[in-house]
């Protein structure tokens, strides 16, 4: 199934919050990400219709067992293409920009080699 980046992309953020914040509220999100909050709260409508999110009756958002998976996939994704593109000599921004950017589009079969390459070859 394909998955739009924004989708990655909020529950990427959600799962960096839960980790630092007890509880995540849609003006978190809206925050750290500077979106508005009614973009955000459709958005978390969205996630929450696809089964990626729970919402409680505060307003706590967390995520399903389905939405983590997604979310740290997607981090590791992050994290791993921005640690190679450091290594590489980009500029920590830049790496960070561009790894945010591959990390939706590059295939499953393609990150698997790549991650199998970075955990062979980090120091």
């Amino acid at each position: 199934m394909k998955r739009y980046e924004s989708t990655e992309d909020y529950l990427e953020k959600i799962l960096q919050l839960s980790d630092i914040k007890e509880e995540v509220h849609a003006v978190d999100i809206a925050r750290e990400m500077s979106f508005s909050k009614p973009s955000v709260s459709e958005a978390m409508g969205k996630l929450k219709d696809q089964g990626y999110i729970e919402i409680g009756q505060k307003g706590a958002i967390t995520l399903t067992p389905s939405g983590e998976e997604i979310a740290k996939k997607t981090l590791e994704k992050h994290v791993i293409l921005t640690q190679m593109l450091l290594a590489l000599g980009v500029d920590e921004q830049t790496a960070s920009d561009d790894a945010c950017r591959m990390e939706h589009d590059i295939s499953d079969k393609t990150w698997e080699l790549i991650k199998k390459h970075y955990e062979q070859n980090k120091k």
